[in-house]
């Protein structure tokens, strides 16, 4: 009996093999469904095996977390050292990073913790070079920085490996919602128009999964790949930004070949060197991100007004607390809001509730 590995490989043969055309994407949703239901089964079977190799946790500090994600020897450790002072160790050779290093960018308020990665290279996803390690621990940052040079920019490689390890840079989740029934087969619902994908294609490939009863609606225009991802249930979804170090050393032609191989994203052109563009990458960074302030309010005091708590856009109740204290979720009882996320001066909500810029809280907990 062929092993996962081999049946995997098989499915991906076949892919390859096959005319992509109209006819044919159907059938191609259907094995890229086999291979992410197959990958899982792999993974499950090295958690339980304990896994081999070096592992990489990296205690999250600060507002926010950033992986530092680029080929060996791009600049990774230089640029690092210069936005957060840490001490990550610079040579000219590749493969100088040995283990991931953090620093901590001050910026506008917000302390964005930067994660030195050692460079991934081509087969990173399937292990290649400690590539599954440093890709496991960039699944847990709030964003990518992708990072070339003017020399080694084929960005488009360490895309395919984030995507191939289960990280959708700049998307959202699929809005699509899937509750599972005793009987009655496969019922869809749909709010809006389906133009990629028919109904009998989505309880195909639902049915991969070994779902064969269950109620579906959908809320956009899905195609195979995002049906896929939804019932995969381990993607990601991260934001990135893309820098290209090294313009000192800039030649003829090669901002547009850049261009060109990036399909014509935006990027930061920067230089260690002579600090071109790095002040505008530490911008780029903190408003790809999205912070809010919010003001703390002391029970029967005047709010704070001159130190506010940096977090991420979208965060709740919950992440004012964590940051407060790690015995506030679990003492809470409730929170008094006012500002533009209240429905009036003075709101009480509780741990789940959004929060939005300038929000005033004051957090009301048990007694111990």
């Amino acid at each position: 009996m062929a092993t996962v590995e081999e049946q995997i490989k098989e499915l991906e043969d076949e892919i390859f093999n096959t005319q992509k055309n109209k006819a044919t994407e159907h059938h191609i949703g259907k094995l890229k469904a086999k291979i992410a239901k197959l990958k899982a089964q792999l993974e499950l079977q090295k958690i339980k095996g304990g896994g081999q190799g070096r592992r990489y946790y990296i205690k999250k500090s600060g507002d926010a977390t950033i992986a530092l994600v680029g080929f060996p020897s791009v600049g990774k450790s230089s640029l690092l050292n210069y936005l957060t002072g840490a001490n990550s160790e610079v040579a000219a050779y590749q493969f100088t990073t040995l283990e991931v290093i953090p620093g901590v960018m001050e910026y506008k308020g917000a302390k964005i913790q930067i994660l030195d990665m050692p460079g991934i290279i081509k087969g990173a996803a399937k292990g290649k070079g400690r590539g599954r390690e440093v890709i496991t621990a960039a699944r847990a940052a709030d964003m990518i920085l992708l990072l070339g040079d003017v020399f080694n920019y084929r960005l488009d490689i360490l895309i395919k490996e984030l995507y191939d390890a289960g990280i959708r840079l700049d998307k959202q989740p699929p809005n699509l919602s899937i509750t599972q029934e005793t009987k009655g087969g496969i019922i869809i619902r749909s709010t809006v128009q389906l133009t990629k994908m028919t109904e009998k294609e989505i309880a195909e490939i639902i049915r991969v999964y070994g779902i064969v009863n269950a109620s579906i609606t959908v809320r956009e225009n899905i195609d195979h790949d995002d049906l896929v991802d939804f019932l995969a249930g381990n993607r990601v979804y991260i934001p990135s930004v893309v820098a290209i170090n090294k313009f000192d050393l800039q030649y003829t032609g090669v901002e547009e070949n850049i261009r060109e191989t990036l399909g014509g994203r935006d990027f930061i052109k920067t230089s260690v060197t002579t600090k071109q563009g790095l002040e505008d990458l530490k911008e780029l960074i903190h408003s790809t991100l999205g912070f809010i302030r919010v003001y703390l309010k002391p029970k029967g005091e005047k709010a704070d007004m001159n130190e506010p708590l940096v977090l991420l856009d979208g965060s709740t109740i919950k992440e004012v607390c964590e940051h407060l204290h790690r015995d506030f979720v679990e003492l809470f009882r409730y929170a008094l809001v006012w500002g533009k996320s209240a429905k009036f001066p003075g709101q009480s909500v509780g741990l789940a509730h959004s929060l939005a810029d300038e929000d005033i809280v004051s957090i009301i907990t048990k007694k111990r």
